[in-house]
């Protein structure tokens, strides 16, 4: 039971997952900071504001220590259970969740952050994220083949997850036949409600087939991601072996996971905006701009990572105290009216700026050509092969996945067929 303070404070359920957009205006016009209960039990302040997330995501007394954030979710969570720190869905990690994968770029603070930040960039540079574009474009005609085999057919699944999933793999130069127990050992890890002995299990298969694949390419070296992580830094300052499998981890999870939620959310949205659909249909050269608004409007990573007051922060007449998580609501502050005008309409001639799809700071995404590439790929082709494209079920009755932290449709039921 919780204890009397707790009692006070406004705990999130379902609803919240499910009218995000109506529960965050309600949080920017009542405040600029608010202690609550996240779904599965993180107690967090939630900074609803523009000016206010920019702020914090760049200030020194905040830190994203996975091992002190674990601390920190053991303390602060209505649940027993500890909080491991491996993807984009912190809050809902269960117990057996390995320390190794948590070595990641996403979960440090400087000064070992910097150095895994620019170890990374080495890797990852936007020219091999560009040349991904011939694979990516073959691949998506390929799973829009596919969408006319049925009357009805779930646009993630068929869609949305196939295809970051492969440009990722393909980037790691990872083999075909072992990309369903990557995709599947990744839900374990990152979803919500899982139990404890599977993640354990997850765990441990993924570090071992990464251990491998890291082994092989030491080996054998060739033009792939996981052989520029293994040569980067130049034998100066190389990244361990730990470090090189926190890396595959948070780029397979976290560059996936955001990248389908953005693009269902985006044909979600344009479906049920059929106006700024047909300006689109109307002018195809407007997508690489109305796929900034659509993130806008409502992005994949809803609220950013966990973080951690270091020190008492003050926030308005709120004093946060030290050791405290908070959560940036990037999709709160992409929706600030002072910031972004009529932030509530969607508009696929905006072209928003400074939004935080991306996140901000020093954490701010690297993955960010190879993503929106993706989605410009996505929407384009799947628009101009199917105009009859339409939503199969009435638009209240899709759901959202449940997740505080990212903010993506568990399903989303399409037809491409004409309607009778």
């Amino acid at each position: 039971m919780l204890d009397d303070a707790l009692q006070a404070i406004e705990e999130l359920g379902e609803d919240f997952v499910q009218h995000q957009a109506a529960y965050l205006r309600r949080f920017r016009g009542d405040g600029r900071v608010h202690e609550v209960i996240f779904p599965h039990g993180a107690k967090v302040w939630l900074v609803p504001r523009y000016d206010d997330c920019r702020a914090l995501a760049l200030d020194p007394r905040v830190g994203k220590d996975g091992r002190r954030l674990n601390e920190m979710y053991a303390r602060h969570s209505t649940l027993a259970s500890p909080m491991h720190t491996g993807g984009p869905e912190e809050d809902e990690a269960e117990p057996g969740f390995d320390d190794e994968l948590a070595a990641h770029v996403l979960n440090s603070d400087p000064p070992g952050h910097s150095r895994l930040r620019a170890l990374a960039m080495h890797a990852i540079t936007p020219a091999r994220q560009e040349a991904l574009r011939p694979g990516v474009e073959v691949a998506v005609e390929k799973l829009l083949d596919r969408l006319a085999e049925a009357p009805v057919v779930d646009l993630l699944a068929a869609f949305a997850w196939p295809l970051p999933l492969g440009t990722i793999c393909d980037l790691f130069g990872m083999p075909e036949e072992d990309r369903e127990n990557f995709r599947r050992w990744s839900g374990t890890l990152t979803g919500a409600g899982q139990d404890p002995d599977e993640v354990a299990e997850a765990s441990a298969k993924m570090i071992a087939y990464a251990n491998a694949l890291v082994d092989e390419r030491r080996a054998n070296p060739g033009d792939d991601m996981i052989t520029e992580l293994i040569r980067a830094g130049g034998g100066r300052e190389p990244l361990t072996q730990a470090e090189i499998v926190g890396m595959i981890f948070i780029v397979v999870t976290a560059g996936h996971v955001t990248t389908v939620h953005s693009i269902g959310n985006g044909v979600f949205n344009l479906l049920t905006h059929p106006g700024e659909l047909a300006k689109l249909r109307a002018d195809p050269s407007l997508i690489p701009m109305a796929v900034d608004e659509l993130m806008r409007y409502d992005p994949a990573a809803s609220v950013g990572t966990f973080r951690f007051t270091k020190a008492e922060i003050q926030v308005g007449d709120v004093l946060i105290p030290a050791n405290q998580i908070l959560a940036l609501s990037w999709g709160s502050a992409n929706r600030d009216e002072t910031r972004f005008p009529d932030p509530d309409r969607l508009d696929v001639t905006r072209c928003p700026q400074n939004t935080f799809s991306f996140g901000h700071g020093p954490h701010y995404c690297i993955g960010i050509p190879m993503a929106k590439m993706q989605i410009e790929i996505a929407l384009d082709r799947l628009l101009a092969r199917y105009p009859d494209l339409r939503l199969a079920v009435p638009a209240e009755e899709v759901e959202w996945t449940s997740s505080a932290l990212l903010h993506g449709l568990a399903a989303l039921p399409v037809s491409v067929f004409p309607p009778d």
